[in-house]
């Protein structure tokens, strides 16, 4: 990353911004890439302990506790679509507008970086050229910063690179700020060009936050200290684990008689730490003063081998403690060596932290991709300014708990027999377990039935019958 942006066509003001969040871009630059290494399984230790042989860091052991903490918890994060108590969705064109932007998967994957990160970032635009009317883009703390108004409680300001150079250097970005759009590149010739974009829709971006707090609005990652930590001790353990099998299946020997020189090079240099500690030919000298030098001869003691349990033990240790900082139950980690749970109330209370976790996750993100939502169909819809009652689409939430059809079922069964009406809505068909698909199917199946069921019931009476009250019925 270079430290200082010139582009001409940039004003004074727009410069500095611009080169101040990019500074703030490269200041956070390292510690999201270590959490992005962690979470994809590319974080291997280098040499931390100088009894190991350099080429055990060499093997690239990694362990992938980072990424299951981030997994576990996205996969019970999910939207099963939106509403809309104003209106109809359908009329705006959310259909479409999903469709066009690969809508869930997308908001997904926004969700599993700002877990990553801490924030993510989604990003209202108009599409171009063989592109959706209304765009809904994606940016993660790696390529977007911004600066966050405490009294708006939003973003003043949001740079987002869209391309780096083979030096890693910026090649093109864009800057939001409120009602204007400021989009930068360069062109072949290597020069910068500029194009500006004013509008109604007020700040296009919206943080997807994880944890956020005062003093930190920007949130947290969910890989914390403590998580690298055990993280990599876990992965040092295995390491010396790996050195450990190496040898401790070799008998050890203990050579009585010859003197120290056989722990030294041929130079007269001695020996590495790691090659004296894992050597298992070992010589002590005799002492010539004693009766029994045993100079003339040699002796030869074999010791049985040390076993890996002590490693392994460790190892189990330090997945325990990253099981207890993520919230997830011991087996998901750890070595497992207790009984799985039994019955649905022992699963669910094993995952009583995860579930509260992901209610809370979902309720810092369901404001922004309500936002986020309202400004694209504004925008799908030609609209010059978010109508207000727009402002009301609001994200449906899946229940983190993963519970079985008959209980979902017999639950919700409960709710619809306390309000009988509700059976005739598509709020009493979700408690009692159907999804989106299984309740328009139904709805659908419903509707032809009566249809076919009043065809017959004209078809029986005929053309001409009397109705009761003596007029003829066409």
């Amino acid at each position: 990353m270079t430290d200082t942006l010139r582009v001409p066509d940039l004003d004074s003001l727009e410069a500095d911004l611009v080169n101040r969040l990019l500074r703030q871009l490269k200041a956070k630059h390292g510690r999201n890439f270590l959490r992005s290494s962690l979470y994809d399984g590319k974080h291997a230790l280098r040499r931390v302990s100088p009894i190991m042989p350099p080429e055990y860091y060499q093997l690239g052991i990694v362990l992938g506790w980072a990424g299951k903490a981030v997994d576990a918890l996205a996969r019970r994060c999910n939207l099963d679509g939106f509403v809309w108590v104003d209106g109809d969705l359908d009329s705006l064109g959310l259909d479409d507008f999903a469709a066009g932007n690969l809508l869930y998967s997308s908001l997904k994957s926004a969700m599993v970086s700002s877990l990553i990160h801490g924030p993510a970032f989604l990003i209202n635009a108009t599409g171009g050229e063989n592109e959706p009317e209304s765009l809904l883009l994606m940016q993660d703390a790696l390529n977007a910063t911004g600066e966050w108004n405490r009294r708006t409680r939003g973003l003043d300001a949001l740079l987002s690179v869209t391309k780096w150079d083979d030096k890693g250097g910026v090649s093109a970005f864009v800057l939001y700020r409120p009602g204007l759009t400021v989009e930068a590149w360069k062109d072949d010739t290597r020069e910068w060009q500029v194009r500006r974009v004013e509008h109604g829709l007020g700040m296009p971006v919206e943080p997807l936050v994880y944890k956020p707090r005062l003093g930190r609005e920007f949130g947290q990652s969910r890989i914390n200290r403590p998580m690298i930590s055990l993280q990599e001790r876990g992965i040092q353990t295995l390491i010396r684990l790996e050195g450990h099998m190496d040898v401790y299946s070799f008998p050890e020997f203990w050579l009585f008689g010859p003197g120290m020189e056989i722990f030294k090079n041929p130079d007269g240099s001695t020996r590495p730490s790691w090659q004296l500690q894992l050597a298992r030919l070992k010589g002590i000298p005799d002492d010539p003063e004693q009766d029994d030098p045993r100079l003339a001869r040699a002796e030869v003691q074999q010791f049985p081998a040390a076993s890996p349990e002590p490693h392994l033990k460790a190892l189990n240790a330090f997945a325990k403690l990253f099981a207890r900082e993520a919230s997830l139950p011991d087996s998901d980690v750890a070595i497992s060596d207790t009984a799985n749970a039994t019955s649905a109330e022992a699963y669910e209370q094993s995952r009583e932290g995860l579930i509260a976790e992901a209610e809370g996750a979902m309720d810092d993100w369901a404001l922004p991709i309500s936002r986020a939502v309202a400004r694209g169909l504004a925008i799908q819809n030609g609209e010059p300014v978010v109508p207000d009652s727009f402002w009301g689409v609001a994200p449906k939430v899946r229940d983190p708990r993963f519970l079985s059809r008959s209980a979902a079922a017999d639950a919700g069964a409960k709710v619809v027999g306390s309000v009988p009406w509700l059976g005739e809505t598509e709020v009493g068909l979700e408690l009692l377990g159907l999804n989106q698909s299984q309740i328009d199917r139904a709805n659908s199946e419903r509707r032809q039935a009566e249809l076919r069921a009043a065809r017959r019931l004209f078809s029986s009476r005929g053309p001409g019958v009397s109705s009761a009250d003596g007029d003829q019925q066409p």
